[in-house]
Formats: C-alpha cells, sequence, structure tokens
C-alpha cells in the first residue's frame, strides 16, 4: 500500500517533523526520524486533538 505522508510547513528541513497521512479512512501520524513506527486514529479523534491543542487544552509547550 503506498501511503502519501504529509509534512507540516512550520517543520524544519529535516528529520525531526511529525507526518501526518490519510488511510481507509483512518489518520496516521508517526515521527520522521521513526518513519518505521506509526499510530492511527479516527478522523473524528484527531480532529478533536487537533481543537483541543489550538484551545491550550495540554498547557503550554517549552
Amino acid at each position: 500500500m503506498d501511503i502519501r505522508w504529509c509534512k507540516s510547513s512550520f517543520s524544519e528541513m529535516g528529520d525531526n517533523c511529525l507526518e501526518i497521512a490519510s488511510c481507509n479512512g483512518d489518520v496516521l501520524m508517526r515521527e520522521s526520524d521513526e518513519p518505521d513506527i506509526a499510530i492511527a486514529t479516527t478522523s473524528e479523534r484527531f480532529h478533536l486533538f487537533l481543537s483541543s491543542l489550538k484551545v491550550g487544552a495540554f498547557g503550554r509547550l517549552p
């Protein structure tokens, strides 16, 4: 299966980025420096996660 991974335009060039892909209705996430390890979630949960990040639900990152 050919998965098309996308990296944020805010990411630095290199291998330290979060990559996102869509596969069979799910959202896949992986770190570019560990491409063989990925986690999957539903699109609904992914959108909830992004919404939570935007409102600061997880606190401020250093």
